[in-house]
């Protein structure tokens, strides 16, 4: 579990230092999604929100072949 802690630490600083580069809207945007995302883990609700990554990904594909 200690390596779990550090790689979060390092994910956590990386942002930290990101979050300064990009524009004031680009930030916030990220803010946001990183929110919605902890909400998301803290109602144990990663396991839909991949589900529902993969059906994306999967109407995506559909999209470009019906694009071609």
């Amino acid at each position: 579990m200690k390596g779990y802690h550090a790689d979060m630490t390092a994910i956590a600083e990386k942002l930290d230092q990101k979050l300064t580069t990009w524009s004031a809207e680009t930030a916030h945007e990220v803010e946001s999604l990183v929110g919605e995302i902890i909400e998301i883990a803290d109602g144990d609700g990663l396991d839909i929100l991949r589900c529902r990554h993969v059906e994306q990904e999967v109407l995506d594909i559909l999209d470009e072949n019906k694009t071609r």
